[in-house]
């Protein structure tokens, strides 16, 4: 008697309020970080502002870890329209199919993290935005940042350019970034971020060049020693939606994507920020070890890819202009 009571009550509820209704529309947000990377915040403030504001008419779901390809394959889903929102690096997704976005991955052309974002929030940044717009046919909704890179192997200390002789280092598909560790001895090696721990183990690759957070999260530090504090770049990100996608909206739900997706660029700048500080002092826990280096033989020996690159990121004066920024 109790057991058909209590079916009766269910029974009731399903007709009394319906199941749970379903979305107008479905956004698939792509990124290349796991679970516990700034960039998973703030996808998840994106969606949780999202669906709240529109009470439930948009859905977002979240795919990390490149579940859904690597930041190559995203953008070009992107400008397809195969995807509706990714959050693209400018080394890894930007600058293949926009030669200006390797302008910010120059190597030693940002001072500090406020340099960094004076750049990105300014003139430099809208400029490059619209040019991914165009590529990419996307609407670009804010720049997230992804860390101050450094490079790490696993077979000895670099503290100058000549100790990365030989060493197979792994970096994204930015001419600048290849031209980078070439200019600088290394060999450099492009390749899929998600292939990067097992090709370490394999024998693939001697090392990559990353922040902090991708060192701790990724679990690196399982496969490598030595970290040199280079600093060489400041990585950004831009978060997209594909303008397929989004002219399929009517304009209040299109102006409360933009809304959600502007605001989740504070969120992921703060766990940033926070992210960056923690992950130090749990891989200075874990042994790894840590080395200050003298930049100065490190910036003569880039000056080649200023001047191999300076055509497509704009010209010397845009690069002139960043620095001064």
């Amino acid at each position: 008697m109790k057991k058909l009571k209590m079916y009766s009550v269910f029974l009731l509820s399903i007709f009394a309020f319906g199941p749970a209704a379903a979305a107008d529309f479905v956004i698939k947000l792509a990124h290349n970080g796991p679970e516990q990377h700034p960039f998973q915040d703030g996808a998840v403030a994106f969606k949780s502002e999202l669906e709240t504001s529109t009470n439930g008419a948009i859905e977002v779901q979240i795919f990390p870890g490149e579940q859904l390809g690597d930041e190559e394959a995203t953008s070009q889903m992107i400008k397809l329209g195969t995807l509706q929102c990714a959050i693209e690096s400018a080394g890894g997704g930007l600058a293949p199919f926009v030669p200006e976005a390797d302008l910010l991955n120059l190597p030693f052309v940002f001072n500090d993290v406020e340099h960094f974002y004076r750049v990105v929030d300014g003139e430099v940044g809208t400029d490059l935005a619209e040019k991914v717009e165009t590529a990419l046919d996307a609407k670009f909704m804010g720049w997230y940042f992804s860390g101050i890179r450094n490079v790490w192997n696993d077979e000895r200390a670099v503290k100058t350019p000549d100790d990365l002789k030989g060493l197979k280092i792994r970096v994204m598909g930015s001419p600048v970034l290849i031209d980078t560790f070439n200019a600088l001895g290394a060999q450099a090696t492009p390749m899929s971020f998600g292939e990067v721990y097992t090709s370490i183990q394999q024998g693939v690759i001697d090392g990559a060049e990353t922040d902090h957070v991708d060192l701790l999260v990724e679990n690196f530090f399982e496969v490598t020693e030595h970290v040199s504090l280079t600093g060489h770049m400041y990585l950004g990100a831009g978060l997209l939606c594909s303008n397929k996608f989004m002219d399929k909206l009517p304009d209040d739900l299109k102006e409360k994507v933009i809304e959600a997706a502007q605001s989740s660029v504070a969120v992921e700048r703060m766990a940033m920020a926070k992210m960056t500080g923690d992950a130090l002092e749990q891989l200075k826990e874990k042994g790894l070890k840590f080395y200050e280096v003298d930049l100065g033989p490190f910036r003569e020996k880039v000056e080649s890819v200023y001047l191999k690159n300076a055509e497509n990121v704009g010209g010397m004066s845009a690069i002139e202009a960043l620095a001064k920024q």
